[in-house]
């Protein structure tokens, strides 16, 4: 594998900063994911993760920074540009966020009615749920509906409507929230799965540190709304740094 010097990240934040009156929630926040990696980012509650994430996905403007995807700045990207970018991103919303009138097929075909463009000739919407459901081992639950599921069954549904159309990257928003620890652990082997067979780039957003240490190549410590500190799981969890001393405590 190249050096990370040498390649482009396939999504980087730079200097992003946000702000609610005198709340400083991002104060110059900068990232970058590499092709093939588990990026997790960890930060306490209020400590502005969730707010980095709506920046990312269009769903709140920043105050200034510069997001880039595949080398784009989205954030001087047109309605269009952004709709075709928006294909290559898979997310997966914290409490799975599915359509509760849908069923699991109807679920995961909405995606796919809203990028026609993103279907080959050879492909048909029947294949291609099918195909997501298998990877999430839920291809009996097509018929049902999300109240029929368990928590971590809807999880894997949602994991495979992010997965429907191919995306390069998939951004996890605390994957494993609500979960006992038996199907978190489903959870993050899945992911692990995923990401060799498709070669996806992963940015996880969590709290949990064993999800952590399972599933990352490297580790963002937001703190204060910076990036306060990264590396492995290793070297993070021994430092001897209170801030991120902290993030490590069982």
């Amino acid at each position: 594998m190249k050096n990370a010097t040498e390649i482009s990240p396939v999504l980087e934040l730079k200097e992003l900063r946000k702000s609610f009156g005198d709340n400083h929630v991002l104060n110059g926040f900068s990232l970058q994911l590499f092709e093939g990696e588990n990026l997790v980012v960890m930060g306490k509650s209020g400590s502005g993760k969730s707010v980095m994430i709506k920046c990312l996905v269009g769903l709140m403007q920043a105050d200034s920074g510069s997001i880039k995807i595949k080398g784009q700045d989205i954030t001087v990207l047109g309605q269009t540009e952004l709709d075709v970018l928006r294909t290559e991103i898979g997310f997966l919303f914290q409490g799975s966020a599915l359509y509760d009138s849908m069923t699991v097929r109807e679920n995961l075909e909405f995606p796919l009615r809203r990028h026609k463009e993103k279907l080959k000739m050879k492909e048909t919407t029947e294949a291609l749920v099918m195909e997501a459901l298998e990877n999430v081992g839920l291809a009996h639950a097509i018929d049902l509906m999300p109240a029929e599921l368990s928590g971590g069954m809807q999880r894997r549904i949602a994991l495979a409507r992010a997965l429907i159309l191919k995306p390069k990257i998939i951004l996890y928003d605390e994957p494993t929230t609500g979960l006992d620890p038996i199907t978190a652990k489903e959870i993050i082997q899945l992911m692990r799965s995923i990401q060799k067979k498709y070669g996806t780039s992963s940015l996880i957003i969590t709290h949990d540190v064993d999800c952590a240490r399972v599933i990352s190549n490297r580790i963002i410590l937001l703190v204060d709304g910076i990036n306060y500190a990264q590396g492995t799981y290793q070297e993070l969890s021994q430092s001897d740094d209170p801030h991120v001393k902290a993030f490590f405590k069982h």
